[in-house]
């Protein structure tokens, strides 16, 4: 028995050895495929957080106004805001605080899409910019990587989806086991690898939480899983929960593409108006119609531009609990679907909360600098890693983690890698990709650049 005991405690260093080795090789290829975009998310995504109050400081001639007495109404707005932007207007946005102006969106021949500005007081117009053309809708495209095209959205599932494996192999790595120093604290200096080694671990620790639900709350956004997790939830490419759907004629039309809508509602098809009338209604009595069924304020107003359709109102403020859309007749200014938050379904309630946080809206300026440390953090995470790998990479290397002694134990890694795949269908692809090259990698490229 005593003969063979060291030899099992060998056995067993060597399997411990050799499954680190595997995880930390993958935590580098997680790390090589992922931080760029963690680096440009974390900036864009810090900067997003404080959206009003950055448009509110770019544009103060046009995002605010002085408080005074009485009200325009709103199709006098309308009217100011087509006097001196000729077109046709689309969309009212009803001001959200007292300070704010109303927002009239003009679908004009020259310009395009403009987004007017009118002082609600006064009716005077303000100013114009193109239609989601302030520089935090810029930042918000880009961000979302919409800034590079429909295409690009695809990276943002593989960003999500390597993130998490960066977090659960990087949670491995810097387990303890029997250390007493660089687990919650950093050690040396500077100019030396164990600094940057345990400011990396630490950081990783403070961060990975974050990490995680950043990425998993970013995914509604993604070209695969986010549009075919839509359908699904939205069920037979509807929109809305059962008991919310009315017997009333539905339109092809879906509720995002007149008025930019919540995750949960992008399938809602539209209703139609019944025609039964010669005379619209008119956007004032509509407005004051969403102001009696209580709609929050800083609600938009989509402006029906054909015989059959309605005046849509939708809010998504801060509170993701006050959600709300409610489609009118415009012609007997009658509610034919009015539907919150609470009509969601338990997984579009839960997205719609998850995404408000991740956005920093659902608990205010708590929210707002929790996620900027985060997103602070994970930029540092990046620079300790960069630092890391250049400090450790021998000359004329790639720096890659050594393969383990018995490359058996990555049987184990490679099946929670699959699952992480089957939910993830594209995250599974490039984890098939990256394998592949890694395999060729050993094989091909001289020992001296792995």
């Amino acid at each position: 028995m005593s003969e063979t005991t060291p030899g099992r405690e060998n056995a067993v260093a060597r399997s411990a050895s050799n499954l680190y080795r595997a995880v930390w090789r993958w935590h580098f290829y997680a790390g090589l495929m992922v931080l760029p975009f963690m680096v440009t998310l974390a900036v864009t995504g810090a900067l997003y957080l404080f959206k009003d109050e950055i448009d509110g400081f770019v544009y103060p001639e046009i995002k605010r106004v002085a408080i005074e007495q009485g009200n325009v109404a709103p199709e006098a707005m309308v009217d100011a805001a087509l006097a001196t932007y000729p077109g046709t207007a689309v969309k009212y946005l009803d001001p959200a605080t007292p300070e704010s102006p109303a927002e009239i969106t003009v679908a004009t021949a020259d310009f395009g899409k403009l987004a007017v500005y009118v002082n609600p007081y006064s009716g005077a117009v303000l100013g114009a910019l193109p239609d989601r053309g302030t520089i935090m809708w810029t930042i918000r495209t880009l961000h979302s990587l919409k800034y590079f095209g429909d295409t690009a959205r695809l990276l943002i599932e593989l960003a999500g989806g390597w993130s998490i494996l960066l977090v659960g192999t990087g949670i491995y790595l810097w387990w303890p086991r029997g250390k007493k120093g660089g687990v919650v604290t950093v050690r040396g200096k500077p100019g030396n690898r164990m600094f940057w080694r345990d400011l990396h671990a630490v950081t990783g620790l403070l961060v990975g939480f974050f990490i995680v639900f950043l990425a998993v709350t970013g995914m509604p956004w993604s070209g695969v899983w986010g549009e075919k997790v839509n359908e699904w939830t939205n069920g037979s490419n509807f929109g809305y929960p059962s008991g919310v759907r009315v017997d009333v004629p539905m339109s092809g039309d879906h509720l995002d593409h007149v008025s930019k809508t919540s995750w949960s509602l992008e399938q809602a098809r539209l209703p139609e108006s019944s025609v039964a009338a010669d005379t619209p209604i008119g956007l004032n009595k509509a407005v004051e119609t969403f102001d009696r069924l209580g709609l929050h304020r800083g609600y938009a107003v989509a402006i029906p531009a054909k015989p059959e359709g309605v005046y849509t109102g939708s809010v998504y403020p801060d509170d993701a609990a006050r959600q709300r859309v409610i489609h009118l007749d415009q012609y007997s200014g009658e509610p034919l679907i009015d539907m919150g938050f609470a009509d969601y379904g338990p997984g579009g309630k839960w997205m719609e909360w998850g995404i408000s946080v991740h956005m920093g809206q659902e608990f205010g300026l708590v929210n707002q600098m929790v996620l900027l440390a985060a997103c602070l953090g994970i930029v540092l995470l990046a620079v300790s890693a960069g630092v890391m790998w250049w400090k450790r990479r021998p000359a004329g290397s790639l720096g890659v983690p050594p393969l383990p002694e018995d490359t058996k134990v990555f049987r184990g890694l490679i099946a929670i890698l699959a699952i992480g795949g089957i939910v993830f269908p594209l995250v599974g692809i490039s984890l098939l990709a990256m394998l592949a090259l890694d395999w060729a990698g050993t094989r091909v490229l001289p020992p001296r650049f792995a």
